[in-house]
């Protein structure tokens, strides 16, 4: 065989496509060498498709699994450095559609860089992410072990507590401005897989600004609130000066770290099932009228 042929063949046997969450098809002649992450939950579902090695370059607060420490940072996911980005030479870019600043990826694009958008926003969406990314990356082993691993605990999860007697929920995503989530994010979802109802689901915004007033008159059952911190945010406990409102009649003031709410990788599911144990304590508390 002509030796020209043989690699022609060899190239075309390690060629990928994918179709990522945006709907645009991803091709690759051979799997990505040089990934560059820019949102930290992309950075996690990247080690856990077992592509952690092929990450030459990330964002701040990439700092799960602890080796993602270690990885060379380009900036906030949403003030990343260009040339920066150019300098690492990747060969491919993962990046997150509605965090990563428009004009800083058109430019990426505009110098023909392969980019790849991953932004779950169902359950199902992220073992689809492990799977394209362990394709793209060259690890579908690794990739469609810990996709299988993820259904079938969401699986479980849905069996358990799906079914379970509604409770409404306000989720506190920040507190100045205050700010929840509509029906179409991800932690909407969650609340509905372990029974809950969102109070706000019904708004425009993905991340909706909105005002005490609104929060009195949804008069959710429980409060769930994340933030910035490990511990509870002392904003949490603000709402105790309103005991009228329902959760603060049951005592369903709840706290659960923003990397298992806000992250839209593996862990979500960790946040979950806190989520779902919480409305199993908000359940049990429940304020007869």
């Amino acid at each position: 065989m002509v030796p020209g042929i043989f690699f022609f063949i060899a190239l075309s046997a390690w060629g990928v496509e994918v179709v990522d969450d945006a709907g645009h098809i991803v091709k690759l002649k051979m799997p990505a060498k040089r990934i560059i992450s820019l949102a930290p939950y992309l950075t996690e579902i990247l080690f856990a498709a077992g592509a952690g090695s092929t990450l030459v370059g990330t964002v701040n607060y990439s700092d799960y699994p602890k080796q993602a420490l270690q990885i060379p940072r380009v900036g906030n996911y949403d003030n990343f450095d260009v040339e920066r980005i150019l300098a690492l030479k990747p060969d491919l870019i993962i990046a997150w559609q509605s965090g990563n600043p428009t004009v800083h990826m058109e430019r990426l694009r505009n110098l023909g860089l392969t980019i790849y958008i991953g932004e779950p926003r169902v359950f199902e969406d992220v073992p689809r992410n492990l799977e394209r990314l362990g394709r793209l990356a060259g690890t579908e082993r690794t990739a469609q072990q810990a996709a299988a691993a993820f259904r079938k605990r969401y699986t479980r999860l849905q069996l358990r507590y799906s079914s379970r007697p509604t409770v409404s929920v306000f989720y506190e995503i920040w507190n100045r401005p205050l700010m929840t989530v509509n029906g179409e994010h991800l932690i909407s979802r969650m609340m509905q897989v372990c029974g809950g109802r969102n109070v706000f689901a019904g708004l425009t915004p993905l991340a909706p600004v909105i005002d005490l007033e609104a929060v009195i008159k949804a008069d959710p059952e429980a409060i769930i609130a994340s933030g910035m911190n490990e511990k509870s945010p002392e904003w949490l406990e603000h709402w105790r000066q309103y005991p009228s409102l329902r959760a603060i009649r049951g005592n369903n003031l709840f706290f659960i770290p923003p990397d298992l709410m806000q992250r839209n990788g593996p862990r979500i599911l960790d946040g979950a099932e806190q989520v779902c144990q919480y409305l199993e304590q908000a359940r049990a508390r429940r304020v007869k009228h």
